[in-house]
């Protein structure tokens, strides 16, 4: 029997159990959404551009809103992962610092940018520093659940963006892809949860096919550019399991010919391309030629297409299933999925200095 059919191996490499915040994510959804309904926020009408600034899986809200808004907004998004805020933030400028903490340096320190700007800030946070100087200059703080890894709070962190942005009266109500993506990922549990045997579990067949490589993942630009990023950090964190990702039509101007060397070092590299029906026709097209490339050269290539209506519940869609296959690749590594020690001990070590 598969490692990833033995329920009595599972707490023993799982202790802290991230099997189980997997399986209760639908719930997440579904109060986070109900949440992010309700928000209310002092319209900001006269607003130039909307900065997110956050790292790590504290800013992947601000990714998820930009392949989800981003082509509906009035005004431009971006996503800062940085100590600085870009120049251009001025007192016309809205600033949504998240960090799930509210501790993370980098965005304490872009939150005094914004401060000194004068722009419209709103933090999202569990509290820490960020909560307690935001109430203090009288800002609006989001709270969302605290005792969660950052990267397993996702439903959380990316309902309170979407939110505030409906709040600011930026786009129309949400509320049939809120809807939708809560049905659609409750369904999904059904396919990939622990308790489906791996013959018909995606997830598990997909980790499965990944064990013992580096794992590419591909995306396309502005549409499913932020799962691919939250699969290579899901399988990185969790798994503890080197990935990189990079998006399409770009990869195809350099990284491509990266696939003729080693050669036999390719055959290590795990392949996913993740694939969506509002793709450019050309991109559609680029993503057929890619793989014809790429399946010569590579150990494995997945093809992953995204489910739902709502670009919200497509993005979900595919998040969900890259989450388990981190969750499972870090059963076949035989690694604690929980911890993650090494970038503890970098940020102990970087707080030190001086």
């Amino acid at each position: 029997m598969s490692v990833l059919d033995q329920s009595d191996r599972w707490d023993s490499v799982d202790p802290q159990s991230i099997r189980s915040l997997l399986e209760s994510f639908p719930d997440q959804v579904r109060a986070a959404a109900d949440k992010a309904r309700n928000l209310s926020l002092p319209s900001v009408r006269s607003a130039r551009n909307l900065v997110i600034t956050g790292l790590g899986g504290s800013a992947i809200g601000g990714d998820v809103a930009r392949s989800v808004l981003g082509g509906s907004l009035p005004i431009p998004l971006i996503v800062n992962r940085d100590y600085r805020l870009p120049s251009f933030v001025a007192s016309d400028s809205i600033v949504i610092a998240c960090s799930y903490s509210g501790n993370t340096e980098e965005t304490l320190s872009a939150y005094q940018d914004a401060r000194r700007a004068r722009a419209s800030i709103i933090c999202i946070t569990s509290g820490g520093r960020l909560a307690e100087v935001a109430k203090a200059d009288g800002f609006p703080v989001i709270t969302i659940p605290a005792g969660l890894p950052p990267r397993a709070a996702f439903g959380h962190l990316c309902f309170a963006v979407l939110g505030s942005i409906q709040a600011l009266g930026l786009v129309a109500d949400m509320s049939d892809s809120f809807d939708e993506t809560c049905r659609l990922v409750a369904s999904l549990l059904d396919r990939y949860s622990p308790a489906v045997p791996e013959v018909e579990n995606l997830a598990k067949r997909i980790a499965r096919s990944l064990h013992g490589k580096i794992v590419a993942v591909y995306g396309s630009n502005g549409i499913l550019d932020s799962a691919a990023a939250r699969w290579r950090g899901q399988i990185e964190e969790n798994a503890k399991n080197l990935a990189f990702h990079h998006v399409l039509p770009e990869m195809n101007h350099n990284e491509l010919v990266g696939w003729l060397n080693p050669e036999q070092g390719l055959l290590d590299v795990g392949v996913v391309f993740l694939r969506d029906k509002g793709d450019h026709p050309q991109v559609q097209h680029r993503f057929d030629l890619t793989r014809e490339v790429i399946e010569e050269r590579a150990g494995v290539v997945h093809e992953v297409w995204s489910e739902g209506e709502s670009l919200l519940a497509r993005v979900f869609s595919v998040v969900y299933l890259g989450d388990f296959v981190s969750l499972y690749l870090a059963y076949l590594n035989n690694v604690d999925p929980t911890p993650v020690e090494t970038i503890e001990t970098f940020k102990k070590k970087l707080s030190e200095r001086g």
